[in-house]
């Protein structure tokens, strides 16, 4: 049976589709899972680490408005930094992950574990919010994971 990535791996590079990566949480954990397939150079076209604010500011387009309004970890950064790299890279498909990983940083609203992943596709938009428990390595960890899944369900449904 096949894993997640290579699935992943396998509709982007069949239907020839340019994916690129902003990654603030995982701080370079999805591009590295995409790297580890062989072949992905075909369509797989950048990742960034943008991991603070002025970086996402500058590097992805996310409007300094939206993180004064919303914060960091919020939907609407997620959304802008997904579209603001495939923008940037030209990309059919983008990928975007901000959150909470701990062990401190959390607030009641939002805690350590809260996490967005935003898959941006050919225009549209798929934001979603988690909850993930466990320690630093392990929300990270969890949160790539994730992506994949999510990436297969899009992918999957909108293509």
């Amino acid at each position: 049976m096949k894993n997640t990535l290579d699935k992943v791996c396998e509709i982007l590079i069949k239907n020839n589709m340019k994916i690129s990566v902003a990654e603030s949480l995982t701080g370079g954990m999805v591009s590295e899972r995409f790297i580890n397939y062989s072949g992905i150079s075909k369509v797989f076209m950048e990742g960034i680490v943008a991991y603070s604010n002025e970086s996402k500011i500058n590097r992805l387009n996310v409007k300094d408005e939206t993180l004064k309004k919303y914060g960091a970890v919020s939907e609407e950064t997620a959304k802008e930094m997904a579209i603001g790299v495939s923008k940037n890279f030209n990309t059919e498909v983008s990928i975007s992950t901000t959150g909470v990983a701990g062990p401190d940083g959390g607030t009641d609203k939002k805690p350590v574990g809260l996490v967005y992943i935003c898959i941006y596709l050919n225009g549209e938009y798929f934001v979603e919010k988690f909850n993930f428990s466990g320690n630093r390595s392990e929300i990270r960890n969890k949160t790539t994971d994730k992506v994949f899944e999510k990436l297969i369900y899009v992918l999957e449904n909108n293509l």
